[in-house]
């Protein structure tokens, strides 16, 4: 990533918090009743970007507004370690074993133990629409001032693509603005290379920062 890449993220998060507090309320979409953003950013500045927003949300609170963070992360690890203990550490170590063997067959049983956890409607989408919806309803008075952000979908790659989440929460924010915070690549206008590996994805409708 160049210098000037990390600095369209910059201008991306300036715009954001412009329009976020655009006068009649949120204008993060070009679409009625569709609040969804997207800021990609260099994957190895993720540190850096943690570091900036979070001083973004600090001057959105302290301006009154309610701000949801949302790590995908820890929603992940979550569900892995809901099947239990003893499947967990089971699941690792035979992981382990077949990295010594072939890498590649290591991560193929990988995704199959761990794909029916996330993906789809009941998946970690799930979750995500549920942490919307209890802070929704905390504050019901700040429809126009509230903001969720997802972020550490890094966690996710490279067993879940974030088109696929969006899709499945669409139409269950309650029409709050959300933001995903994209480690990634933008390849044109509207196509984004997860993590800068996968092939361009175009599958997506929220609005591109900047």
């Amino acid at each position: 990533m160049t210098a000037q890449q990390f600095g369209d993220f910059d201008q991306g998060l300036a715009a954001l918090g412009r329009d976020l507090c655009a006068e009649g309320g949120p204008q993060i979409s070009t679409m009625r009743n569709y609040r969804f953003a997207i800021l990609p950013y260099p994957p190895s500045r993720e540190f850096e970007l943690r570091r900036k927003i979070l001083r973004f949300t600090e001057e959105l609170r302290a301006d009154g507004w309610a701000v949801l963070p949302i790590s995908l992360q820890k929603l992940l690890l979550d569900r892995i370690r809901s099947t239990g203990e003893e499947n967990v550490v089971g699941m690792i170590a035979r992981e382990k074993r077949l990295y010594e063997r072939d890498p590649e067959r290591a991560l193929g049983y990988i995704r199959e133990k761990i794909a029916p956890l996330i993906e789809g409607p009941n998946g970690i989408a799930a979750d995500v629409c549920r942490m919307i919806d209890e802070f929704a309803d905390q504050h019901p008075e700040l429809t126009d001032r509230s903001l969720v952000i997802i972020g550490r979908a890094g966690a996710l790659y490279p067993l879940f693509r974030t088109s696929a989440l969006l899709k499945h929460i669409d139409g269950k924010t309650r029409n709050l603005p959300v933001v995903l915070l994209y480690p990634g690549e933008r390849r044109d206008q509207t196509g984004l290379s997860f993590m800068g590996v996968f092939d361009a994805d175009r599958d997506y409708r929220p609005r591109i920062y900047p």
